[in-house]
């Protein structure tokens, strides 16, 4: 027998695309073409009035009381509708309420929330599951149950139509999904890094300002930024807690019935691009609120 002979014939490699490619390629099938309909559907169903209101809103005031409207967006362009409506009465002072209330909002469910989420995050206890349920089912109760009561309570201490009630009650309405989130983040963090930081000489509160510190706060910001965008846009409790000092959402919502299109177009994008913003850049935190924080 030939040396030739003696050698192992290699497989011929067959024709056509690889079997780990054609694995890959998930056949088409009619459930996927309905999901990519339905997905195709829920956005459209989104985005057609958000379309809709920002181009009509950037325009003037003519075209947006015209019928039919225009197909193609901003034609004419013009900013003539957003000047009337920054220039109506009480605009300017319920957008000043509005940025106020929120920020306070911010402040308050960050500073609260933080150290709650800490200690939900690092501590073992009896019950911390049951714990951070009873948190979220806070959220469960209707707002028209707490701002009744509320506005009673403020009312004998004299607070009633103040932006700091108005806070208050934002500040409680964001601090259980606050707690949560910013636990989820400290949670991320592993506790060796800490527990290495003092390994090397550093005290707790150093070990937590230079090693854990930097990794939550871009976390800790969504959270504020959550808090903030959920102030900006509530409306029953300003509503029911102020006669004057209205915030914007609350004053759009007393002058609906009297207020021109033009008026509402405008003041639906003032009140559209903050959850906007929240959305685009802060959205991959709240995806995570019980798991790790994707990087």
């Amino acid at each position: 027998m030939s040396a030739s002979e003696m050698q192992p014939s290699t497989p011929t490699p067959p024709e056509g695309p690889s079997l780990d490619v054609a694995e890959r390629r998930a056949p088409i099938t009619w459930g996927r073409i309905g999901t990519y309909v339905g997905a195709v559907f829920v956005a459209l169903w989104i985005l057609v009035p958000m379309y809709f209101l920002f181009s009509m809103a950037f325009t003037d005031q003519e075209t947006v009381r015209s019928y039919p409207k225009n197909v193609l967006p901003f034609v004419p362009f013009s900013t003539s509708t957003m000047r009337f409506f920054l220039e109506s009465e009480g605009v300017a002072s319920g957008l000043a309420n509005s940025l106020i209330v929120a920020l306070l909002s911010l402040i308050l469910s960050t500073a609260l929330g933080a150290p709650a989420g800490y200690a939900v995050a690092r501590y073992l206890f009896t019950g911390r599951d049951v714990f951070r349920l009873a948190i979220l089912a806070t959220r469960a109760f209707p707002i028209v149950v707490l701002s009744i009561p509320l506005a009673v309570l403020f009312i004998r201490f004299d607070m009633f139509d103040s932006l700091i009630s108005v806070a208050l009650m934002h500040t409680v309405l964001a601090l259980p999904t606050s707690i949560l989130v910013i636990a989820s983040v400290f949670a991320s963090v592993p506790y060796e890094l800490e527990e290495a930081g003092q390994v090397f000489g550093a005290s707790p509160l150093q070990s937590f300002r230079h090693i854990v510190l930097p990794l939550v706060l871009p976390g800790i910001a969504a959270s504020g930024v959550f808090a903030f965008v959920l102030s900006w846009n509530e409306v029953f409790a300003a509503s029911v807690l102020t006669l004057e000092n209205r915030t914007l959402p609350a004053l759009l919502l007393n002058s609906l019935s009297e207020s021109s299109d033009a008026y509402q177009f405008a003041g639906g994008f003032f009140l559209m691009v903050p959850s906007l913003i929240f959305m685009f850049f802060i959205r991959k935190y709240l995806f995570n609120m019980w798991g790790q924080v994707s990087k």
